[in-house]
């Protein structure tokens, strides 16, 4: 039986799937802790990124190298870069580009040297399967207001985007360079570009904390707890039952 692996950044992000972990088992490796068993039905291995690029690359590879899963799903907060991407809609990526790579001139900006790109792609039968359960998740919360479900290209970068300025200056250079982004997190295309080595599926979905501007660190840690734990706990439900 196939193993998914889910991965979120922070442990408050994670709480609430790891409270409703059938059988629980820790592992300690790589400095981490792994925890697997069963949810909803189909063996699981819960872990913590931790936060930035490499940090997520490790995680990754213990994941797939020590503990033979088959695909990895990442759940998390960004922030909403894209117009008319707002608090509290999900982005389900399409694609990952890393925002701060840089070899120019050498290699084109944005481009991961030796790769010929500077996108890595999601599965994409494991994304659509993501869009749905997200799409049925945000409907079983019955939320009190009208949640957008973005589907598109996702930036990482090892800063925290947080200020109007940079965010306005980030946005133009990426669409510059043909990149129109819809949100900016730190470990996505880490793990896009580590499945992308070992031929593993690969899928995220993000909850907008914020606009990556100013008032980015605001009730930051409530919105994870209340909110974004809450749409993880509702996707990864019906994405399990899918699978």
């Amino acid at each position: 039986m196939t193993t998914t692996a889910i991965l979120s950044a922070l442990a408050e992000e994670q709480q609430g799937l790891l409270a409703l972990l059938e059988h629980p088992q820790q592992t300690r490796h790589a400095g981490r802790d792994f925890w697997h068993g069963r949810l909803h039905g189909q063996p699981v291995v819960l872990a913590l990124s931790r936060i930035g690029k490499v940090a997520a690359a490790t995680t990754s590879v213990a994941l797939i190298e020590h503990f033979k899963v088959s695909r990895i799903v990442f759940t998390g907060v960004a922030g909403g870069l894209g117009e008319g991407v707002q608090v509290g809609d999900v982005v389900v990526a399409s694609e990952f580009m890393q925002h701060d790579m840089d070899a120019s001139p050498i290699f084109q900006r944005y481009e991961v040297p030796l790769y010929g790109q500077a996108r890595f792609a999601c599965d994409k039968a494991l994304t659509a399967l993501l869009v749905q359960a997200s799409r049925a998740g945000l409907e079983s919360l019955a939320l009190p207001a009208k949640t957008l479900l973005h589907h598109g290209l996702v930036a990482s970068g090892d800063r925290f985007v947080s200020g109007a300025t940079e965010s306005r200056s980030l946005r133009s250079a990426l669409g510059q360079g043909g990149h129109e982004v819809l949100a900016v997190e730190m470990e996505g295309a880490a793990v896009a570009q580590v499945c992308f080595d070992y031929g593993l599926p690969f899928a995220a979905m993000r909850t907008i904390s914020d606009r990556a501007d100013d008032a980015a660190h605001v009730d930051f840690p409530a919105f994870v707890k209340d909110v974004a734990s809450l749409y993880a706990q509702a996707m990864v439900r019906h994405l399990l039952e899918m699978l």
